[in-house]
């Protein structure tokens, strides 16, 4: 934790620091990117100038300038600023900073603007001991985080505070930021006067992925690999990025965006868009299996009985993959993917699930009809259990017309409704032939 009235410029712009950290802006109009944020005249920036800034949330991906703009706002501000990490720091460290800014604000009038990275990381009860300060106005809170706010900062902490959402970088902005970095002789690399190709430099903005720090880590990388030639080139580029890793964390939110993006393509019948993120996924690292579960899921869910084959694929690609590993069982979870995505959808068995499950839930729980119970004993049957049951197989078509299997209360009611598509479309003819009044 680091504690400072008037936080020095140069900090981390050291001959020996990272380029990435040497390159951090100093002023907002050095900043690259989130134009909608603090471009001149948007509110962020009115505030950050005029330094009445409220507490704010600063949610993006890594390397799109969420702890610059703190370092920004600490270098405006006339408050106190305080910055701590939250992997660093636990209760105590927090408790002690928040009775500072109390007795700052009793002494001197000035308020405290307290900075959290990865405020995401601090626990309800860490988080909780924030609230009386903020809301005592003794604090102005700053908090950066990767993973969205809704499902990590508590409700009474973020309700007090305005979210600002920070975008991954395109590629043109990537682009300008590695240009400075290469023009830049006391920050940059202009001192080794490198040979950068105009293709090589749109390679490492592709690679980066809307980083900023990915990608000026990736030039430095590429400066000490070029070595004495001081050439960067494409063949250069793509050998440093062949083990790219791509932007997913399997416990937070991106993960439940691309599993939804691969069951909403599938659903969509979308085949390339279904095999696309299911890459996105795999080559990040995921759990096949668990891609495997949301297969056999959907399968049931999105297709049912209009193409009963497709649980028989699900599964398969889930025994497939659980004997083969990967890379191997890629393409059996790419095949159970593209199936899914062409074949005929119906959710009418899910549908019918949530309808009985709500009808078993809530309604009154009516015992089983005496005709559908068994009758092992012979009080059984002098209780009239089985009584006027009647065996489908003795019926000439196979089915005892007539005879009501749901208690009375849902008599005649309709869970299941298969849709006009794929095997349903039959199956939908052969329920209404079933259903017709004995003659």
């Amino acid at each position: 934790m680091s504690l400072f009235d008037d936080p020095p410029a140069t900090q981390g712009e050291g001959a020996h620091a990272p380029l990435a950290e040497r390159m951090r802006p100093r002023t907002l109009d050095e900043f690259v990117g989130q134009d909608a944020l603090i471009a001149p005249g948007r509110p962020l920036r009115q505030a950050i100038e005029q330094d009445r800034l409220g507490s704010i949330i600063l949610w993006g991906p890594p390397g799109t300038g969420k702890t610059t703009l703190a370092r920004l706002i600490a270098t405006a501000t006339k408050a106190h600023f305080i910055a701590f990490s939250a992997v660093l720091s636990g209760i105590k460290e927090i408790r002690a900073v928040m009775a500072e800014a109390e007795d700052a604000r009793r002494r001197t009038g000035r308020r405290t603007i307290l900075f959290i990275d990865e405020i995401h990381r601090f626990n309800k009860a860490q988080q909780d001991a924030f609230l009386p300060r903020v809301e005592a106005g003794d604090i102005v809170l700053i908090g950066a985080t990767t993973e969205n706010p809704s499902f990590e900062v508590n409700s009474a902490l973020l309700s007090r505070s305005k979210v600002h959402v920070l975008k991954g970088l395109g590629p043109a902005e990537i682009v300008l930021i590695l240009r400075r970095a290469l023009e830049d002789r006391e920050r940059g690399l202009r001192a080794l006067e490198l040979s950068v190709e105009e293709e090589a430099l749109a390679g490492i903005a592709r690679y980066a992925n809307g980083d900023a720090r990915a990608a000026l880590n990736f030039l430095e990388t590429a400066a000490t690999v070029a070595g004495a030639s001081r050439a960067i080139d494409t063949a250069l580029v793509a050998d440093l990025a062949q083990n790219r890793a791509l932007l997913y964390d399997k416990s937070g939110e991106e993960h439940y965006n691309l599993i939804s993006a691969l069951h909403k393509s599938m659903r969509n019948s979308d085949p390339d868009a279904a095999v696309y993120w299911l890459a996105r996924m795999l080559e990040a690292g995921e759990d096949p299996l668990y891609v495997a579960r949301r297969l056999v899921r959907f399968a049931s869910e999105d297709i049912g009985n209009a193409d009963p084959q497709a649980l028989t694929i699900a599964v398969a690609a889930k025994e497939a993959v659980h004997f083969l590993g990967m890379p191997e069982g890629n393409t059996a979870l790419a095949q159970a993917a593209i199936y899914m995505a062409v074949a005929s959808k119906s959710n009418a068995v899910y549908r019918a699930y949530l309808d009985a499950a709500q009808a078993a839930t809530q309604d009154v729980a009516e015992p089983v009809p005496l005709h559908l119970r068994n009758a092992p004993t012979k009080l059984m049957k002098e209780l009239d259990y089985g009584k006027d049951y009647r065996y489908a197989h003795d019926e000439a078509e196979g089915v005892a017309r007539g005879m009501e299997c749901l208690p009375p209360a849902h008599s005649g009611r309709r869970f299941y409704q298969p849709v006009e598509r794929g095997l349903e479309a039959r199956i939908k003819q052969r329920l209404e032939e079933i259903r017709k009044k004995p003659s």
